[in-house]
């Protein structure tokens, strides 16, 4: 128990609230602790309330410069002790990615603030999650921090259904990621851009990293520097403008029109060969098997290609980091594209000798 307490206080970040009242204002009415004002601008952009299209989105998620958001938005119904107030949103902030433990939270406490309309009990409930990884209450709900791996909140996508949706082009992708390129996803729901999103990590499962998932992003130009300050990114927009942003993306996917382009400029490192068409069939076929999990068989052929890099590699001479002997490679004379392919996993790996 002492585990999950120390985790908690070390993961969770702080608690806002923001209301749409009945002359469709939306105001940040309160948080704790105290947060940034760029950080409150972010998270009324991302709440649906300020969206002139109307539509309620219950939960989105994502992150910016390595704090993690979530924010649950109900409706308020008109029995409700808030009288002035026709929406609000709870946002979360915190520094791991685990949608489906803030979802759960956050629900908990839009159902404490329907019931009190004070924000008092909230903070209540925020400081015994953070405190004893707990909250209990018969009417409202109970939520246990425990029962939330971090590790299963990486599992949820389905790479089966990447793979139904784009078949043999779904190994673009995980060249892609294994090479820490920009991928840029389109799709105009974000429920559509989240979920897709969230999977790509899991198609380069050896490295089980999360922190390269940007998962709502807007064309605003503090967002996008600090997306750019990554080396390799995932970054979901509901904007079709960011089409026609090259400088953003080496890896377009318009997830509505099902469509993959590479960027020029990167065509030269994501050329594709006989390696790639192994990697794809495989990925194809260890999706249409429902006895393999979705990363298993992916996972193994990564670990093969690794394999493969080691005979050319080399302790670097001041005796630190395994580099790649560029002449060692070329000796071995592999197809021009798996050549390249293996030159610039070790680029991306920073396994050059500079």
């Amino acid at each position: 128990m002492a585990a999950i307490v120390a985790t908690d206080t070390q993961l969770m970040l702080g608690v806002g609230l923001i209301e749409k009242d009945t002359n469709g204002e939306v105001l940040w009415v309160w948080c704790y602790p105290s947060t940034t004002a760029s950080l409150r601008n972010l998270l009324l952009r991302k709440c649906c309330l300020t969206d002139e299209n109307k539509l309620l989105h219950p939960f989105v998620f994502g992150q910016y410069r390595r704090t993690w958001f979530y924010i649950t938005t109900v409706e308020v119904p008109d029995a409700s002790i808030l009288k002035k107030v026709t929406h609000f949103s709870i946002v979360l902030t915190a520094k791991d990615f685990n949608p489906e433990k803030y979802a759960a939270f956050t629900r908990i406490l839009c159902r404490l603030y329907l019931k009190h309309g004070s924000p008092v009990k909230m903070m209540e409930s925020y400081i015994a999650v953070l405190t004893k990884g707990i909250c209990q209450s018969e009417e409202n709900g109970s939520f246990f921090s425990r029962d939330y791996d971090s590790r299963k909140a990486y599992l949820v996508g389905s790479i089966k259904d990447i793979v139904s949706q784009f078949g043999m082009e779904t190994v673009i992708l995980h060249t892609a990621l294994m090479l820490k390129k920009r991928i840029v996803v389109y799709h105009p729901k974000i429920e559509a851009v989240q979920e897709f999103t969230r999977t790509l990590p899991a198609l380069v499962w050896h490295r089980q990293d999360w922190t390269i998932l940007h998962s709502y992003v807007h064309l605003h130009a503090e967002e996008l520097e600090g997306v750019q300050m990554c080396t390799g990114y995932i970054a979901g927009f509901v904007e079709l403008e960011v089409s026609n942003r090259p400088d953003l993306y080496d890896v377009f996917v318009n997830l509505a029109d099902s469509e993959i382009t590479i960027a020029p400029l990167a065509k030269e490192a994501m050329t594709m060969g006989k390696l790639h068409k192994e990697i794809g069939q495989l990925i194809v076929q260890s999706a249409e098997d429902p006895e393999k999990s979705d990363s298993q068989d992916i996972a193994l052929k990564t670990k093969e290609i690794f394999t493969n890099l080691a005979p050319f590699s080399e302790v670097s001479d001041d005796g630190g980091k395994i580099v790649l002997s560029v002449e060692a490679l070329k000796q071995k004379r592999f197809p021009p594209a798996t050549e390249n392919f293996l030159y610039h996993l070790a680029a991306a790996e920073q396994m050059l000798k500079i």
